[in-house]
């Protein structure tokens, strides 16, 4: 509480709003006895880059908090939390601020590199990309999954281009450079480079919402693509991972295929999507590298029908 107090209070001092995650506010709290906040600063130009890529850095590299402006916009400062009373407190601030300029500036240099590449261009390189031994490399999965998705999106929508587009071009932003050095901004630099290319804004808004929802209580997809695309890229991974026989057994879930499973699940009950899921299972089974043994189908059911008995429980 005194870190988050004192954090607040500096983020005021500097006419805006500390931006808090809960993780690294524990984090924080584990490495200091006695916080002092310290405000640091990078330059202007640094916000042309997207917002989320400016908060990865700052928390994930170097365990800073963003400072928010009042409206909401970032600002080029930064909360950093010192483990004493410096007798030097200015050192302490340009030590941080000296620090995070690298980092900013790999960011730059990645956003403008990425940016000179269409993510259509980046299809082919999908293709060096083992996705799992079995079942083909990354571009092989896009493709299936967007044949898939097409058909899911048939039940949602009257077009199904904008889904297998969206498909197609998901995993693209994978080979960037930008989500090779943040990897947990994956499907969102696809967002950015997909509208930056001129895709679709369906397109793009499709390709930002397929991995939701991420973790228990995450925001679903609000977009009937997104939903169609997410429901896709869940039930191929569910289905090849099932014909591979490499299901989840007690405690050991390698492929998070329950938290994918009790995901589909949601999206499927709260946005009241009508789909057949027999049919659906044994058409990602089919478009599968492998072959899986007949009773496999029958067994994803059960599995999925198991995470919804989960979740009327303890909901």
């Amino acid at each position: 509480q005194r870190v988050l107090d004192k954090a607040q209070s500096a983020a005021l001092e500097h006419e805006g709003c500390v931006h808090i995650d809960d993780a690294l506010l524990d984090e924080v709290t584990a490495l200091v006895e006695w916080p002092v906040p310290v405000v640091g600063s990078f330059a202007d130009h640094f916000l042309e880059l997207p917002s989320e890529v400016l908060i990865s850095t700052l928390q994930e590299h170097q365990r800073y908090f963003p400072i928010h402006k009042k409206d909401g916009g970032l600002t080029n400062k930064f909360i950093t939390t010192s483990n004493l009373e410096s007798t030097d407190p200015e050192q302490v601030r340009l030590g941080n601020e000296r620090v995070v300029l690298p980092r900013l500036s790999d960011a730059a240099f990645f956003w403008e590199q990425d940016l000179k590449h269409a993510p259509e261009s980046l299809i082919p390189a999908l293709d060096l990309v083992v996705y799992q031994q079995g079942l083909g490399s990354l571009k092989d999965k896009s493709e299936r999954v967007a044949e898939l998705g097409g058909v899911i999106a048939e039940s949602l929508i009257e077009s199904c281009f904008d889904v297998q587009r969206a498909a197609l071009l998901s995993k693209t932003d994978l080979v960037t450079e930008m989500v090779g050095e943040f990897p947990d901004l994956q499907g969102r630099m696809g967002f950015y480079y997909a509208s930056h290319a001129g895709e679709k804004a369906e397109v793009a808004e499709a390709i930002n919402e397929q991995y939701l929802p991420r973790y228990a209580g995450d925001a679903l997809p609000a977009t009937s693509d997104g939903q169609a695309l997410s429901i896709a890229d869940r039930l191929d991974t569910l289905a090849g991972i099932f014909a591979l026989g490499k299901r989840p057994s007690g405690s050991k879930d390698p492929f998070a295929l329950r938290r994918l499973a009790l995901g589909l699940v949601r999206i499927l009950i709260e946005a009241q999507i009508d789909i057949n899921l027999i049919d659906a299972i044994e058409q990602a089974l089919r478009l599968q590298p492998v072959d899986a043994k007949p009773e496999t189908a029958g067994e994803l059911y059960e599995f999925i029908i198991d995470r919804l008995k989960a979740c009327l429980l303890y909901t």
